[in-house]
């Protein structure tokens, strides 16, 4: 890499840290938080503890993905998707695995606040995405490698981040809060859906058998179709069933975003679908703050 342009430090542990994912870390922060304050439990120091930890998992969770994608072979010269540090020779592979156990030693204490508030459910649920953030790449038996990386995004980055959130400030759980989880679950996967969408060739030949690989490129753009799509039902039925008032159809506010980024997914592929990915991550925080607001109300 010519050393005239060569990025600098800070400019590769972004890269490593992939922030346009965060919004499947924060927009289920943010519906866990909006149920607890409209059920008056609302508590700032809970909310921001929460809202670190989700982030630092996310984040150890993506240099977790960089390692163990590298070592493993799935990341190529051929790769299409945004740079990785290890796989590009941008970090070495200790320095990512020590970022990596950083990150989520930084979300371990985070948690132990979270946890003298919540008790010990909070602590299963750190200990839990902590394990799963790992076992997602790595480990004996991968989950993103076995074709389960969709139901590990949709458990965490929906039931358990929602409702983990509204627990550690309400102390109970509620059947809405239930609810509310799902369209965030469904749209986190939709941001996965198109990842492996991207990289199907690629997983295909280092041996990785997502659901993209396992049923082909047509089944996966109807997955990412039917996951956008389904996300807007949850609040049109709960304000159907007056577990909502009417702002909780704000999120439709957002079905412009939602069409676009359809039709592209159906018909993109390759290098473009990178602006798909982050395009879903945008309406993922989008219709995220909307439901929040919704809830609110």
């Amino acid at each position: 890499m010519n050393a005239a342009i060569a990025p600098s430090r800070a400019q590769i542990w972004l890269m490593a840290c992939r922030p346009k994912t965060l919004p499947a870390a924060i927009a289920p922060v943010l519906v866990g938080t909006a149920l607890a304050f409209s059920d008056h439990a609302f508590s700032w120091g809970p909310f921001l503890a929460a809202l670190l930890g989700a982030g630092l998992i996310q984040i150890g969770t993506n240099l977790a993905n960089d390692y163990f994608d590298a070592v493993k072979g799935a990341d190529t010269a051929e790769r299409l998707g945004p740079v990785r540090v290890t796989q590009a020779g941008l970090a070495s592979p200790r320095e990512v695995r020590v970022a990596t156990a950083l990150a989520f030693t930084l979300a371990a204490a985070v948690g132990l606040y979270l946890v003298a508030v919540g008790g010990w459910p909070i602590a299963l649920i750190g200990v839990l995405s902590i394990l799963s953030g790992i076992a997602y790449t790595g480990g004996p038996y991968p989950l993103g490698y076995n074709g389960l990386g969709d139901v590990f995004v949709f458990v965490f980055f929906g039931a358990v981040a929602v409702l983990g959130t509204y627990f550690v400030q309400a102390h109970n759980l509620t059947p809405l809060g239930a609810w509310l989880s799902v369209p965030i679950g469904l749209l986190a996967t939709a941001i996965l859906v198109v990842n492996n969408l991207r990289d199907l060739e690629t997983d295909r030949k280092s041996g990785k058998r997502t659901l993209a690989v396992r049923f082909g490129e047509r089944f996966t753009r109807w997955e990412y179709a039917l996951l956008v799509t389904a996300s807007y039902l949850v609040p049109l039925g709960l304000v159907a069933t007056r577990q909502l008032s009417w702002f909780g159809l704000l999120p439709v506010l957002s079905v412009p975003l939602a069409i676009k980024l359809i039709r592209a997914v159906n018909t993109e592929t390759g290098r473009t679908l990178n602006q798909r990915l982050a395009g879903t991550g945008q309406l993922l925080l989008v219709f995220g703050i909307l439901l929040s607001l919704g809830v609110l109300r």
